[in-house]
């Protein structure tokens, strides 16, 4: 999608494919990506949730930015996860990265040690301050255990003028359509959850970033680019299809149900690094199921 603010349309959560050893399967990386770009998505998110990220080494990390950076070789633009519950720690990755090629860095609500919504401000501040690429900010309450607020998030919007975006994940429509009415013209709002991109991009957000297009890039891409388009009543179709298949893709935690999907389609194989596991062979049949109507 052809536009001056680069994180548009249908960003995709990168997953990172593993060998049965364990190993990171950069073969099938390459091909991943490539079949992304194919299927019309607008960006990349390196390093996110979806990418096992916790698990994966401080050089794997590096190793992986700079082989999805060479793959895409500027054809679409990227953001890259860099997040820490230390502002020391998020700080000092920030400065190690090497950022040519990089459009753009995705960094969560501290994890973990819960802080106030004064300390997720100044914790963005540290980062807004060292970082020379702009900054999204990913609320995900599910996984920190705290929510970002709208003010807190429109606060450090209206301080930072590199601070770009949030992409927002807490599934409360509300405070997604606060943010977007009171939000500065340089910031925007991608949403995070797969099932409510029409909705949210009907309410101004100017895209998503998804778990779902990783399998139907697309299918998905469809929904999405009708939603920007303002096509909902055809975009909803494609909703009501999908509708059922997002719960599915997390039901035993995510990647698990989309590498689930994506090894039917020989995409990858069907490998997660502890202490994620391949989803039970039940919710397997179903995601298989509830898949198999859906062609790209």
């Amino acid at each position: 999608m052809n536009c001056s603010y680069p994180f548009k349309g249908l960003g995709v959560a990168l997953v990172t494919p593993f060998n049965q050893d364990g190993q990171i399967d950069f073969d099938t990386l390459a091909r991943i990506v490539e079949n992304l770009i194919e299927g019309s998505v607008d960006f990349l998110c390196v390093l996110g949730t979806t990418a096992e990220t916790p698990t994966l080494t401080s050089d794997e990390r590096l190793t992986v930015t700079k082989f999805v950076i060479k793959q895409v070789n500027g054809r679409i633009p990227i953001m890259v996860g860099c997040s820490s519950n230390c502002t020391a720690t998020a700080v000092e990755q920030i400065k190690q990265y090497q950022l040519d090629g990089i459009d753009g860095i995705l960094s969560a609500v501290p994890f973990y040690n819960k802080p106030s919504q004064e300390g997720v401000y100044r914790h963005f501040a540290e980062i807004a301050k060292a970082s020379s690429k702009p900054i999204i900010l990913y609320n995900v309450p599910g996984r920190t255990g705290i929510n970002m607020t709208a003010q807190t998030t429109l606060r450090i919007a209206r301080e930072f003028k590199n601070v770009i975006g949030v992409k927002e994940a807490s599934g409360k429509m509300d405070q997604i359509k606060e943010i977007i009415s009171n939000a500065p013209e340089h910031f925007k709002v991608i949403v995070g959850d797969d099932s409510l991109a029409m909705e949210a991009i009907q309410n101004g957000s100017v895209g998503v970033i998804s778990v779902i297009g990783n399998a139907v890039p697309k299918t998905f891409g469809k929904l999405v680019h009708l939603s920007m388009e303002g096509k909902f009543n055809e975009a909803a179709a494609i909703q009501q299809q999908l509708d059922p298949l997002y719960g599915l893709l997390f039901k035993e935690g995510n990647p698990c149900g989309v590498k689930a999907v994506m090894a039917d389609q020989n995409k990858l194989q069907n490998v997660m690094r502890l202490p994620l596991v391949p989803v039970s062979d039940a919710l397997h049949n179903e995601i298989t199921k509830g898949f198999a109507g859906i062609k790209e």
